[in-house]
């Protein structure tokens, strides 16, 4: 019992050494000290570090590999070793573990009113912050919290290119909504139009990122069959390219590639590892299907 004890601090003090300030964060914090409200952002930062603790904890228990846990003023943001072949359930829960640390905190701040231990006033305000920050976080904007539930929803059952299309799309369109809205309401407020240009630039990166992330998706699946993924079928054309055969790979499955023959109407049978291996050892992503099944005699399926 003392062993796991031992184990689960060494995860969390190890977890700690990888938070990170981001300089918008220290720049919100001058603005609070210049303004009169450095208990606020004192709060807020403590606020910000429990949610993003929460991601970290639970990214850990998984064992994936955390890189690095950013703060910035609205929250933050835990950088994992990722390629989008990860359990989708493993992937839901750390995104979730963020936010669900709200819950817990304005449960503990109504106790700790109700005993006294502090005032009404400091609760209104930490129940306040709590409020924004998580809904803030729920916003179908990448890299927020709601911005990556909403990419586990589009790559659901979807080809993973498909679903990170969309999702960026999605994201962009949320994100210029909300610029609309703070327009309206919020025009002269500083901290949100740095939280504004912090967004615009990671959806910038996210989509000029695009490629690289498809492909570190596609490395990644060369290690998958150590999991006990499920095999689903995938009918292809034998006119399509590696490239694009394999941009209709999902994640959560490994795929058995049934290509038809256009010509002879004959089915062949691959494993999605050996399309794979030809496109990055062979650097043949453009090679047709047809040419890929006829190079390697592969015996075709009976119909």
């Amino acid at each position: 019992m003392t062993q796991v004890k031992s184990f689960h601090l060494n995860e969390i003090i190890s977890l700690s050494q990888k938070i990170k300030m981001n300089p918008l964060f220290w720049l919100v914090l001058g603005i609070g000290i210049l303004t009169g409200y450095f208990k606020e952002v004192c709060m807020v930062f403590m606020i910000v570090f429990i949610h993003e603790m929460g991601h970290g904890i639970m990214a850990t228990f998984f064992k994936w590999n955390v890189k690095k846990i950013e703060l910035l003023p609205f929250g933050g943001v835990a950088e994992v070793e990722d390629g989008g072949n990860k359990p989708f359930k493993e992937e839901f829960l750390i995104v979730l573990a963020g936010p669900v640390q709200h819950i817990w905190m304005i449960a503990l701040s109504y106790l700790l009113v109700t005993m006294d231990i502090w005032s009404y006033s400091i609760h209104e305000t930490f129940v306040q912050h709590n409020v924004m920050i998580l809904l803030f976080n729920l916003l179908p904007i990448l890299p927020l919290d709601g911005g990556k539930l909403l990419q586990l929803f589009c790559c659901y059952k979807k080809p993973y290119r498909e679903g990170l299309s969309l999702t960026r799309k999605i994201s962009f369109l949320s994100l210029i909504t909300f610029f609309i809205f703070i327009v309206t309401f919020y025009p002269f407020h500083l901290n949100v139009w740095i939280v504004i240009l912090f967004l615009s630039i990671n959806n910038y990166l996210e989509w000029k990122q695009k490629h690289f992330r498809f492909i570190r998706f596609l490395m990644t699946r060369m290690n998958v069959y150590q999991n006990s993924y499920p095999i689903k079928d995938l009918y292809l054309n034998d006119t399509m390219s590696l490239k694009e055969a394999m941009s209709s790979f999902e994640r959560g499955v490994v795929h058995q590639c049934i290509i038809s023959n256009q010509l002879n109407k004959k089915k062949v049978l691959l494993h999605e590892r050996i399309l794979l291996y030809e496109a990055f050892e062979n650097n043949n992503w453009q090679m047709s299907l047809r040419e890929f099944s006829g190079n390697h005699r592969l015996p075709p399926i009976q119909s």
